[in-house]
């Protein structure tokens, strides 16, 4: 979880120098580069493609892809820590999912903790400018459908490869974001093509070590790791494009 953590931190550094891109594109690209290396990986191990769960494969695909987009538009208009902060409530929703979708058991303390999460939003919320209604329920949305497709992940941990849950992502999100793509295509120019290619290999890297690490324990006791990705997303912030954040915003954060 830890490696997929700093793959995705490096992934939103990336999506964030590709700010002018609409982010139906930057999933298109990831989509290619992910759909490529997972099938090269997939004939390699001699795995079917298309997997054994196919319907549960297909909605984690869905959802991981409506949570993806939701999540790199709010990337690309707020500070990287503001919009990781409010993805970052996606383990409340996991947890909670959980306990219809595969009947496991959340401690009372955490549900106390999760409160506090969200206190935390309404803290930044209430005191970020960046934060608008509207980026607010985008962000909230993306870590409801990133919770949606834990879930899914969890489900078929018994009867599908890592690689393959990884695969339909981009085999479900592909055709979408052919035709959304069309409607608002930006060409790339000069080191934009190799931004977008390492934007698809970090992703790639972080989603096959974050399925792993999904499919290998409880979801409420690995999904909580993800918030150290916080600490990556406040020094890029700070170092690289100057954002300086109140102390009610910091506070904030912390609380979640």
């Amino acid at each position: 979880m830890m490696r997929s953590v700093a793959g995705f931190a490096l992934m939103n550094l990336v999506v964030k120098f590709l700010g002018r891109f609409p982010a139906t594109e930057l999933v298109l690209f990831r989509c290619i580069v992910s759909i490529v290396l997972s099938y090269a990986v997939i004939r390699q191990r001699g795995l079917h493609p298309l997997g054994n769960n196919r319907l549960v494969l297909c909605l984690r695909g869905l959802f991981g892809a409506i949570a993806l987009t939701l999540f790199f538009f709010t990337l690309q208009k707020l500070p990287l820590a503001t919009a990781i902060t409010i993805q970052y409530l996606s383990p409340i929703f996991t947890a909670f999912f959980a306990i219809f979708l595969l009947k496991e058991r959340v401690a009372p303390l955490q549900w106390l903790f999760f409160g506090i999460s969200m206190l935390g939003v309404l803290v930044i919320k209430g005191f970020d400018p960046n934060l608008s209604p509207y980026l607010l329920l985008a962000g909230v949305c993306s870590a409801v459908f990133s919770g949606l497709a834990y879930n899914m992940i969890r489900k078929v941990r018994d009867t599908d490869d890592a690689v393959v849950v990884v695969f339909y992502f981009p085999l479900m999100a592909l055709p979408i974001m052919i035709v959304l793509s069309f409607f608002y295509w930006e060409t790339p120019v000069g080191i934009e093509w190799l931004l977008l290619l390492l934007m698809g290999l970090l992703t790639q890297f972080a989603q096959i070590n974050m399925t792993k690490a999904l499919q290998s324990t409880a979801l409420n006791r690995i999904s909580g790791f993800k918030y150290f990705g916080l600490i990556f997303a406040l020094g890029f912030d700070w170092l690289i494009f100057g954002v300086n954040y109140s102390a009610i915003t910091l506070l904030g954060m912390l609380l979640v």
